[in-house]
């Protein structure tokens, strides 16, 4: 099949992204100025709260693979997904607020993910692996924000253009992270066998523990429901197409790669449950 990190990752992330661009205006980036307790809020529980929660879970429910622990720890250093925003406008949240938390979470986590990443292979791996950090930095740059900035400009000139697009390349994008997860498994599907359960039980911990902490978080911090519907989706829908990348990317695939695919399926699914309650105000 090829390496999948050469070909159809790049691409997927780019139109991902260029997606994610195109819904973007200045105007965005300046609503954080005017809410920033609800974006602070925000940020911090995805940037710095996800992480911890996850490591905290792998301490108390240690894998049989350090791979996994890695691969955890990957997928929760990983951005928003542009799906959250789509996710949010179906709870009725604000999706102003989620569009600029993804936005901004993404051009963070070209420094933060490879960091993380490295420095917890180094922690479960016992031993270090030798990667130029900056380098891995510039390449997320490149397929993370580049596009993001691109789409945003070319909405800025041509905006009717967009508007015509802007929902086909959603589709587009959709269509390919399906491709990215379901490429993944068909590539490494005997360590899938083997880590399947392992892994889908600790990466459908860490969803629903970590939505409900942004829940509650949310309600007792930010301006009012929408804010908090909005947040504790962002928390909950990661980027499953970045994190597959990195996994590829830095540490070769294999076992590493399976939490990124596990939680990319499960995301979806705990989402979806959770747009229905708030929506039937069921909580």
């Amino acid at each position: 099949m090829g390496n999948i990190s050469s070909t159809l990752l790049p691409i997927a992330i780019g139109i991902i992204m260029f997606s994610l661009g195109l819904g973007l205006t200045l105007k965005d980036f300046q609503r954080v100025l005017r809410q920033p307790r609800d974006f602070f809020i925000g940020l911090a529980s995805q940037i710095i709260l996800l992480p911890i929660v996850a490591f905290i879970i792998i301490y108390f429910f240690p894998l049989s693979s350090p791979e996994l622990a890695v691969g955890v720890m990957i997928i929760a250093a990983a951005p928003g997904g542009a799906t959250s925003n789509l996710f949010t406008s179906l709870a009725k949240g604000d999706v102003a607020l989620s569009i600029s938390l993804t936005a901004i979470t993404s051009l963070i986590s070209v420094i933060t993910i490879p960091i993380i990443s490295i420095y917890f292979y180094n922690y479960y791996m016992g031993e270090k692996i030798d990667v130029d950090v900056t380098k891995k930095c510039l390449e997320l740059f490149v397929i993370v924000a580049v596009p993001t900035l691109i789409g945003m400009v070319f909405r800025k000139f041509f905006e009717k253009t967009t508007l015509n697009i802007e929902n086909i390349v959603k589709i587009i994008s959709a269509i390919l992270l399906s491709l990215v997860i379901v490429f993944a498994i068909f590539k490494y599907q005997d360590e899938v066998l083997k880590y399947f359960k392992q892994a889908g039980l600790i990466t459908l911990l860490l969803n629903i523990i970590m939505m409900l902490i942004a829940f509650y978080i949310a309600r007792l911090f930010v301006t009012g429901i929408k804010q908090g519907k909005c947040i504790t989706l962002e928390c909950g829908l990661q980027n499953g197409t970045v994190a597959i990348f990195v996994a590829e990317e830095i540490f070769k695939g294999e076992a590493f790669i399976i939490p990124a695919a596990t939680y990319s399926l499960i995301m979806f699914a705990t989402s979806l449950i959770f747009v229905y309650l708030v929506r039937k105000k069921l909580i």
